[in-house]
């Protein structure tokens, strides 16, 4: 109740610094010259209207609100009482702000679903990508596995629809004539993620050996930890010659 209170009390008084990100730097990237806002700071939806965020966040700032790759100043009642920057972090407020309005505050990459880990070994950049990648089905799947907190994918299990509206005719999944189709983009909504069996450290079993050839490495339990058995940028040849046992593959 403090935080919504104090919210709407210090929408209303004085207007902002334009152009420039101060007091919270969460969801920023230095550019060198000045920090601007990481595609994941935006790329969630808001959990109340939009225009309700607006009244409760309002900016004065010249860009607007955070935006990809602007400055735009942080709306100072998403993270503090104060009215004017430099101001110090209340907790309170970015709870609320967190929980009702991430996107126009500029938070989305402090939610849960980008709040993860991404693969040490990606495939493609993580900080580069955009949200035209984050719904592209030609883009969707192989972030999920490498780049998960880029878009929100977290919590996802490396599988996700490659297509973003699977779910609005379920019927699909088991009409005969779509089965090609929701195999390949809809395997989330339908229930077709890849099952496969996994090593204590995460790794796909391959094969129904009994013994391995030995790791090559003594890195194998950090890399199988952070995903090296499972990601495909490797192939089965390279991944077997380093870590074959760590990753049990025949």
């Amino acid at each position: 109740m403090f935080a919504l209170v104090s919210i709407l009390f210090a929408s209303f008084l004085a207007p902002e610094v334009s152009a420039v990100i101060g007091g919270d730097l969460n969801c920023t990237v230095y550019n060198g010259t000045f920090f601007v806002w990481t595609p994941a700071a935006v790329q969630c939806q808001n959990t109340i209207a939009d225009s309700s965020c607006a009244i409760l966040y309002p900016t004065t700032d010249t860009l607007g609100l955070p935006a990809a790759g602007n400055n735009a100043g942080r709306p100072l009642a998403c993270y503090t009482t104060a009215t004017a920057t430099p101001a110090a972090v209340v907790p309170d407020m970015k709870t609320a702000a967190l929980a009702n309005c991430p996107k126009t505050c500029g938070y989305c990459c402090n939610t849960d679903a980008y709040s993860c880990k991404n693969a040490d070994f990606p495939r493609l950049n993580c900080a580069t990508i955009t949200n035209s990648q984050c719904n592209s089905p030609a883009w969707r799947t192989i972030i999920a596995s490498d780049c998960p907190s880029a878009c929100g994918f977290c919590g996802q299990g490396g599988c996700v629809d490659a297509v973003t509206n699977c779910g609005n005719d379920l019927s699909i999944c088991q009409n005969i004539g779509m089965q090609d189709f929701v195999n390949n983009y809809c395997q989330k909504s339908c229930n077709r993620c890849p099952s496969t069996t996994t090593s204590a450290y995460g790794g796909v079993t391959g094969g129904s050996c009994s013994s391995y050839i030995a790791d090559t490495t003594t890195q194998c339990a950090a890399w199988a930890s952070n995903g090296f058995c499972t990601n495909n940028f490797y192939t089965y040849a390279q991944r077997r010659q380093r870590c074959a046992t760590t990753c049990r593959l025949c």
